[in-house]
């Protein structure tokens, strides 16, 4: 006997009926020239919702759900309102510039339910959402190092409970931007809590404090990330949105529950981290023009592997940014949006809710794009649609967790990907790793021990053996000089910033061959792609460790040195 579950069912049918409902509003959006915004998995601000009365929003279908200096974001159900005309007008009174967002009746649902919630915002504004623009701006001037940081916090931990919350939240966050801090760790230990920031890929402890202050904390940067404040035995996501001049930058706050208190992560989504054009991504010429070409093409994929954090986004957002132009349709399927880019088509992937990134392709598909980038290929499904979608006219950019270039193509086969197929859609794969930067201000000639000196020569003598003497060219072999930073007050125990280390492979006639066979392991496509004469990661982090930009010690970290 067949159990019918008429909740289960009726619950499916509904989400079938809000994907239509957002599908058709994105759709009438696209016709009118208008941006698209799904508010029930976008956080709205209490600051911008008061701007329109309840009253009156309900009457026009509008609602203003961000605001950023003078700019007010506001959503409507649609376009051609009446009075929507008038209070826009009015809006602009006030000063706003205001930018208009079709939304779907769920969305304004959504919104409008913040408007219960007015009153306790309006209590608490001035104590505990308020992040001011002005004080930002004031303690970035102060701030230069993480020594800066640790001192601005001391002092201001001798006032008041309330004013000492607001300004150390302003400080830490201050202090990220200053230093140019990825993430900011707030982390409950058994005696004190820990302050850590991420600088350059690595954790640096800024200073501990007392377990009455972090409850404080932890409350303020709940109510500022619309988290609710009386859970605490479950992992929470949010995010705010703070201005620094011009420039809005989002906060992204994770809470998860440990022994001694709930840990606290807020990433930093700073746009001028992310901000790296193709021609300065430190990419070595040969393979430089190589990409150059491969994006310029209309159709074909570019996949980008490595660990998480190895700055795959960057560089496919630098790809992206290369080739938008008036007369091409890019979309992006990201997980999350971590960064907002002009003039292109971004969607988020809500797994929980069933939009996938197998879902946000087909329907990407469907609004005729000429670029597609896929924020990762997990499974086999979205593996096989990114491959057709490459063979019928589209370029794609995607992601891939694998260690190598090489790496990407067992990956595919393995996820059930026809290996001819492939040698007709693949274009190139990419391999990167992110490294610290040597600090220009300290830096100093230092003669490598005799381990070092015997590592560098045997990979320049393999260079050279397979082709590839002319990317040592400039390099002052066999004499060459290498350098490291002793530590100043400009950077990090003598780095300062990152760059990108790099290895690819193409498809061509010799990788082709090597595709047929039934599974080409990677060691076979390493050794079927010598001949293409581009450096492996170990041979381009040889090339800026020759060049003083990074370390032998640094490279070796992420990269493996010793390999074969």
């Amino acid at each position: 006997m067949i159990d019918f579950d008429e909740s289960r069912q009726n619950t499916r049918v509904a989400d079938l009926y809000k994907k239509e409902e957002e599908e058709l509003v994105q759709l009438l959006a696209d016709r009118r020239g208008l941006p698209y915004i799904d508010l029930t998995t976008t956080s709205i601000e209490m600051d911008a919702l008061r701007n329109i009365t309840e009253e009156r929003a309900r009457t026009v279908h509008a609602a203003a759900f961000k605001a950023a200096g003078h700019k007010l974001y506001v959503a409507v159900l649609s376009s051609e309102a009446t009075g929507l005309p008038e209070l826009i007008d009015d809006l602009k009174r006030k000063n706003f510039e205001v930018t208009i967002f079709m939304v779907s009746k769920a969305s304004l649902e959504r919104a409008w339910a913040f408007y219960r919630d007015m009153s306790l915002a309006s209590e608490t504004k001035a104590g505990v959402l308020d992040i001011r623009s002005a004080a930002l701006e004031e303690i970035i001037e102060k701030l230069k190092t993480t020594d800066d940081v640790r001192t601005l916090i001391a002092e201001k931990m001798t006032g008041s409970k309330g004013h000492k919350i607001s300004t150390m939240l302003e400080i830490l966050i201050a202090g990220a931007l200053a230093t140019k801090a990825s993430d900011v760790h707030v982390e409950p230990e058994e005696k004190d809590v820990k302050i850590r920031f991420r600088l350059d890929g690595l954790l640096t402890e800024i200073y501990s404090f007392d377990f009455d202050t972090y409850k404080l904390l932890n409350s303020r940067i709940k109510l500022l990330s619309h988290l609710k404040i009386s859970v605490k035995d479950n992992a929470q996501d949010g995010r705010f949105t703070i201005v620094v001049g011009e420039q809005e930058i989002e906060i992204r706050t994770s809470l998860m529950p440990g022994a001694y208190g709930e840990s606290i992560v807020m990433r930093v989504l700073n746009p001028d981290n992310i901000n790296v054009s193709f021609q300065s991504l430190g990419i070595e010429p040969k393979l430089y023009a190589i990409l150059e070409k491969a994006i310029a093409r209309p159709n074909g994929i570019i996949l980008n592997t490595g660990p998480t954090g190895s700055g795959k986004t960057t560089t496919l957002y630098s790809f992206l940014r290369e080739v938008h132009s008036t007369d091409t349709k890019i979309i992006t399927i990201e997980d999350p949006i971590e960064y907002h880019l002009a003039g292109i088509t971004q969607t988020q992937v809500e797994e929980e809710k069933g939009y996938t990134f197998l879902n946000g392709l087909r329907s990407a598909l469907r609004q005729d794009p000429d670029i597609i980038m896929v924020g990762e290929i997990r499974d086999s499904d979205t593996a096989k649609v990114a491959i057709n979608s490459a063979l019928t006219g589209h370029l794609v950019l995607s992601t891939l967790h694998t260690n190598s270039a090489a790496g990407a193509v067992p990956r595919l086969i393995e996820l059930g990907v026809n290996p001819k197929i492939l040698s007709s859609a693949l274009s190139v794969c990419i391999a990167q790793r992110l490294v610290r930067k040597v600090c220009e201000h300290c830096k100093e000639i230092y003669v490598p021990v005799e381990p070092e000196k015997k590592l560098l020569e045997s990979i320049l003598q393999g260079m050279i053996d397979n082709g590839k003497k002319d990317s040592l060219e400039g390099l002052g072999l066999p004499d060459f000089v290498l350098y490291k930073g002793k530590g100043c007050s400009e950077c990090h125990n003598g780095y300062k910033g990152r760059l990108g280390v790099y290895e690819a492979i193409l498809m061509d006639e010799h990788l082709d061959a090597a595709l047929q066979l039934e599974y080409p392991s990677e060691r076979e496509v390493k050794e079927a792609v010598v001949a293409q004469g581009i450096p492996t990661l170990r041979e381009d982090a040889v090339i800026k460790v020759l060049k003083g930009l990074t370390t032998l010690e640094e490279v070796s970290k992420g990269i493996d040195m010793y390999e074969n």
